[in-house]
Formats: C-alpha cells, sequence, structure tokens
C-alpha cells in the first residue's frame, strides 16, 4: 500500500524521497485506516469508537509535529546530529517515538476496552483487531518522521506488543498515560 502511494506521489508531485512527502503519505494511509475502519464499526453500532480513535489520531499528529520540532530544536542547539553524536541522536529519537506509541497503544486499548461494554465475543474481537490495527497505524504514522530502520524495527515491536499489554493490563496503560488522556 505504502509503496502504490509513493508511485502515485512521484507522478503528482515527483521525487518522494524527502521527509515532506513521507508525512503526506502518512496522512493518507491514516484516513484509509479510518475509512476501512469506519467501514467495519458502524454496521456493528460502534461509531463512538470511530470518533475518539479519530479524535485521538488528531492529537497524536499534534503531539508528533510539536514534540518532533522541540526536539529537532534541542538536538541542534546541542549540536548533536547523526555524523557527531550518533547515539545521542539515535536514543533520543528512539525515547521520543517509543513514549508515544507506547501511549498510543494505552489510548486504543483503552478506548476499545471502553467500547466492547457487554459486547457478543466476537465484536469484543473486531473491536480488538481494529485497535490492534490502530496502533500499526500509529506505527506508520510515526515512521513518516523517523525513517531509519532501527527506528521502524523497535518502533513496530513496541506498537504492537505495547498494545497487547495495555489490552490485557489496562490498569498500567491508566497509570503510564492517564494524565494525559485526562487533558482531553
Amino acid at each position: 500500500m505504502r509503496r502504490l502511494l509513493r508511485g502515485m506521489f512521484r507522478l503528482l508531485f515527483g521525487d518522494p524521497s524527502d521527509e515532506g512527502s513521507e508525512i503526506v503519505i502518512g496522512e493518507v494511509l491514516n484516513l484509509i485506516f479510518l475509512t476501512l475502519a469506519w467501514l467495519m464499526l458502524w454496521p456493528l453500532g460502534r461509531t463512538a469508537l470511530l470518533i475518539r480513535l479519530a479524535w485521538g489520531y488528531a492529537v497524536l499528529w499534534l503531539v508528533i509535529l510539536i514534540t518532533y520540532a522541540l526536539i529537532n530544536r534541542i538536538q541542534r542547539f546541542f549540536r548533536v546530529d547523526a555524523d557527531s553524536h550518533f547515539d545521542a541522536y539515535v536514543l533520543s529519537n528512539l525515547s521520543h517515538s517509543i513514549f508515544l506509541l507506547a501511549g498510543w497503544s494505552a489510548f486504543a486499548a483503552l478506548a476499545v476496552r471502553d467500547s466492547v461494554g457487554v459486547a457478543p465475543a466476537w465484536v469484543a474481537v473486531i473491536l480488538y483487531v481494529v485497535g490492534f490495527l490502530s496502533s500499526y497505524v500509529a506505527f506508520i504514522v510515526l515512521s513518516s518522521f523517523y525513517i531509519g530502520s532501527i527506528y521502524k524495527l523497535l518502533n513496530l515491536t513496541v506498537a504492537l506488543v505495547s498494545f497487547v499489554v495495555f489490552a490485557v493490563w489496562p490498569a498500567a496503560g491508566r497509570v503510564l498515560y492517564g494524565w494525559f488522556f485526562g487533558l482531553f
């Protein structure tokens, strides 16, 4: 899917290798996921979960843009880059992306848990699959900012494993990220 979007982007706007095009591709994939999730959740009467996920993605994009810009400023101030201080550069980027992905997974797991209620088991399975896939989409969104393979490998693992952990143990998600969810 990403390759198809990159090809379409190349036809419309030129070379998709720059960071801006990766962000546009991330936005498009995010919208495609929300559309497909709507098609799955609407017949089940669970559009409230979709609205909550859409609002969550809006907040996620805003938080990513602000914190990414802030981290870049801090890295430039301390002259930390991939050439001179590779370890500090990669660790600061990884800590940022891992924190955000774990936060998204906690949000998604708690949103799904709230939406399940007393639903039949097959509906609960579909809702948890949507939540799990939303963590994958959050990984894609963050991968449009951090495009290195080390980021992608660790971030994918964190996004998917943390969703499972927070789905099984929702109290941990509330303890770690509840303060932030309370803001919205």
